[in-house]
């Protein structure tokens, strides 16, 4: 039951410790896995005292147990190695300070470890954290690189001098971490998350030399995988040598061999590219010469032509065309002309031949009434009728007797 306190009903410190001490005394013993990081055998001493550490989080917590109870096992576990104890949570109310008193303490084997590793693996990669997707590509020429290794290592000194044997101007911001044992896994998280938050590096290399199964455990630990997928910044890992395979791997956006080979992958070959700068610009030097040949070629062809030794001749010939159209064209238009006069003599014939006034010149003429009408029948006109006659010469008036 949760306790009501105030300001004026504050409970004593022995008090609350006392309570905690009962809240621990109810959890019974349980099984704890962890990292030996501490170990103290006193001579003469009936009871070891040991420090137990999570290899993933900064937290660790004492342990005691019997002489007996290690030495069951003291053939097979020292520092820094993983160990699964069977302990009851003890509280010593005057320190307020909580232990584990160990009842039996097992060894974890490799044979565990690895099966362990698979099985993180397979849940990781269950989530898509291994997909080729999410791979992003390395810059070609970084301004920055982060570098994650242990102190004064080898690796560091294969990454840094390999890099800048390579591109001389390369610069690197660098963060000296324990690379095995209890520690490693949180500052590895730790450096390798504020490298990702650095605005100036553009890779992270996460390096470490060779080492057995155990020495390499961090770099397959979930929390790190899980930094590393979360990473906005392209991540290599560089760990151990060619058969060594940690999950780092295959979380990273490259994996590299070695660390020598992390450098060779991560930083462009100087010589290599002025090389290849002397290629493409040979290649295209050879491009634009052979355009011009190319060129030089169709120009001589293009002067060698009669047309281009005596340009004149070319307007001669438009010349001679242009006349030969000319008088076709005037000889089509003659003809057109003379055969129009010809129609329009013979139109002319036969108008003047059906014209009434070629009838009036044979001796006719032409009687019209007062209204223009034209008299056609004696029964048209009446006595002392006046009318119009009209002949071949002109026209006068006669009246009808």
């Amino acid at each position: 039951m949760a306790l009501h306190t105030s300001p004026e009903a504050a409970l004593p410190v022995g008090e609350v410790s006392r309570l905690i001490g009962g809240w621990i005394d109810r959890l019974g013993a349980v099984w704890v896995e962890g990292q030996i990081t501490q170990l103290s055998r006193r001579p003469g001493a009936g009871v070891v005292f040991l420090t137990l550490r999570d290899p993933s989080y900064d937290i660790s917590v004492g342990v005691t147990c019997y002489r007996q109870v290690f030495d069951a096992v003291a053939d097979v576990v020292s520092e820094g190695a993983r160990v699964v104890v069977h302990a009851k949570p003890e509280w010593y109310a005057p320190r307020g300070q909580l232990s584990l008193r160990a009842a039996e303490i097992r060894p974890v084997g490799i044979g565990e470890l690895l099966a362990r590793l698979e099985q993180l693996k397979r849940t990781l990669g269950r989530e898509g954290l291994f997909a080729a997707e999410r791979k992003r590509p390395l810059p070609f020429l970084p301004q920055l690189i982060g570098l994650v290794c242990g102190r004064a290592s080898a690796a560091e000194r294969d990454v840094l001098e390999n890099a800048r044997r390579r591109w001389p101007a390369v610069r690197f911001e660098v963060r000296n971490v324990p690379v095995q044992g209890v520690h490693a896994v949180p500052q590895v998280v730790r450096a390798v998350q504020e490298l990702d938050g650095h605005a100036g590096v553009d890779v992270i290399i996460v390096a470490r030399g060779g080492g057995s199964v155990e020495d390499l455990l961090p770099f397959s630990d979930e929390q790190l995988i899980r930094a590393v997928a979360d990473c906005r910044t392209p991540v290599v890992s560089a760990i151990g040598h060619e058969p060594d395979a940690p999950l780092l791997d295959l979380v990273a956006d490259l994996r590299a061999s070695t660390p020598t080979d992390a450098a060779k992958k991560v930083v462009p070959d100087v010589g290599e590219e002025l090389e290849r700068v002397r290629l493409l610009r040979d290649r295209a030097l050879r491009t634009v010469r052979g355009v011009l040949d190319r060129e030089e070629r169709g120009l001589a062809h293009a002067l060698a032509r009669p047309v281009m030794e005596r340009p004149e001749r070319m307007v001669a010939e438009r010349e001679a065309e242009v006349d030969a159209l000319v008088a076709r064209s005037r000889r089509v238009l003659g003809h057109l002309l003379d055969r129009a006069d010809s129609e329009l003599a013979h139109t002319r014939a036969r108008v003047v031949a059906l014209s009434p006034a070629a009838t009036l010149e044979r001796g006719y003429a032409v009687l019209q009434r007062p209204d223009g009408g034209v008299v056609r029948s004696p029964g048209e006109v009446v006595p002392e009728q006046t009318l119009r006659a009209r002949v071949a010469e002109g026209e006068f008036t006669v009246r009808v007797d």
